[in-house]
């Protein structure tokens, strides 16, 4: 999908208004449906009920923009099939996520599902060549691609546990993925990064601190699997496969911290990984006398700082590479440790 510079901004500033505008019609229909995050369980830290879908117009922003900017493109059959089999997975994900949202599955059979979706969506990558080989051998990077759509699936829907926390972390790491993607002549995958971008920033503006609605799992999932497809698509500038592994885990690095330091948390109190719970980053630091929105800001710098790691090993040497990303896993261990020593509920 080669397109001009100026045409990417209108690709991102028409994600924005479209998400921006669709997301309070999908708040009323909520409303009107009753689809709602109601505070019934001991993990819910809002005191009423807020509505969800607001995933729904983020899968419709992006989906919409997409195929419309792709019948302007020089290839637009080539292209539609390029991006249908990396959005294509994200959707079936979104529709599981919705089914939740409108049913409000148990935690076990729905983590079941989210599985089970997230293999049948890595089986789809690899059928269709959308995965990346960095070890060589197709049974680890098959092994790897499985584990990693399946792990971040579940980790963004994790992290949506605070007031415009996954959509401005997922904005970040989608605007680290647009440049590294275009500085390696991604076009694909660098406008597809930018249109997430345009889409979360634009859901942004109703569901930050005090949100008006939430992404939900329709939301988190598509996101999930399509930043998750996204980041094992990319092919970063790097000298080593260390290098080159180290960069999707640190665009996503704080996702995976939050749901590390909930599920060890989970597993030394002996509680189910399923179970839902006030320990993930947001809550310890709302506990620490951090307000919401402050909270909110900090995850996000962190997601910044982290994504800034990863855009500055694309451009160094093996050595400084190998430094950057050791400083990186060193900053990381230490924050797990930290927010592992904080009172878990």
């Amino acid at each position: 999908m080669n397109i001009t510079q100026s045409q990417n901004f209108f690709l991102f500033v028409s994600t924005f208004v479209l998400v921006g505008g669709l997301t309070p019609l999908m708040r009323k229909i909520a409303i009107s449906k009753e689809i709602l995050d109601r505070p019934i369980s001991a993990h819910k830290s809002h005191l009423s009920p807020v509505p969800y879908l607001g995933g729904v117009g983020i899968i419709f922003g992006v989906l919409s923009v997409t195929y419309v900017a792709i019948l302007f493109t020089p290839l637009p059959f080539d292209n539609f099939w390029r991006a249908t089999s990396l959005i294509g997975p994200a959707l079936a994900m979104g529709l599981v996520g919705l089914w939740d949202d409108i049913k409000n599955l148990h935690p076990l059979p729905r983590f079941i599902g989210q599985t089970i979706s997230g293999m049948a969506v890595a089986v789809v990558l690899i059928l269709t060549s959308n995965f990346g080989s960095p070890t060589g051998s197709i049974l680890i990077d098959t092994l790897i691609t499985v584990f990693w759509i399946v792990g971040i699936c579940n980790s963004i829907n994790f992290f949506d546990n605070l007031d415009g926390g996954a959509a401005g972390t997922t904005t970040i790491s989608a605007i680290a993925l647009t440049y590294l993607a275009f500085s390696n002549h991604q076009a694909l995958i660098g406008s597809l990064a930018l249109v997430v971008a345009g889409a979360c920033l634009g859901f942004l503006i109703w569901n930050k601190s005090p949100a008006r609605i939430y992404m939900g799992d329709a939301g988190a999932l598509f996101l999930g699997v399509l930043i998750a497809t996204l980041t094992i698509r990319l092919n970063p500038n790097t000298e080593s496969i260390f290098a080159s592994f180290a960069t999707p885990v640190l665009l996503l690095a704080v996702p995976i911290l939050d749901t590390s330091v909930a599920v060890i948390s989970r597993l030394r109190r002996r509680v189910s990984p399923f179970q839902g719970g006030k320990d993930h980053l947001s809550h310890r630091l709302i506990r620490a006398g951090i307000s919401r929105k402050i909270t909110a800001l900090l995850l996000w710098s962190l997601s910044a700082f982290f994504a800034l790691l990863a855009i500055i090993i694309n451009s160094n040497t093996p050595i400084n590479e190998f430094m950057l990303v050791m400083f990186g896993i060193l900053i990381w261990l230490g924050l797990l440790a930290k927010f592992l020593n904080s009172k878990d509920e």
